[in-house]
């Protein structure tokens, strides 16, 4: 692991070096001129879609601000705001009961 310089509230986040299959690259379609940082959003974003993470949490570990990391969730099919039908349907109840 190497320590690398970052921006934010960290001084410092360590970084570790990998080996991926080329096929795998090709098959993610990542920007072969900046694939550690699209390797990075993508983790990023599997972390806060598997509710690991929270989003700005998930921003800051693959070092892109906030909005950015947003658009890119939506381009993902990932939502940045987590409403379940659970949700829905407490908050239906909740009305409900305060109408009545």
């Amino acid at each position: 692991m190497t320590k690398a310089r970052v921006c934010g509230n960290f001084d410092f986040m360590e970084t570790l070096r990998l080996d991926l299959p080329t096929a795998l690259l090709k098959a993610a379609n990542l920007d072969e001129g900046n694939l550690s940082q699209e390797a990075a959003r993508l983790l990023a974003l599997e972390l806060f879609r598997e509710e690991k993470v929270s989003l700005g949490r998930a921003a800051e570990l693959c070092e892109t601000p906030l909005a950015a990391f947003m658009d890119f969730g939506a381009k993902h099919g990932v939502p940045p705001l987590r409403y379940r039908l659970e949700d829905l349907e407490e908050e239906r109840r909740l009305t409900d009961r305060v109408k009545t």
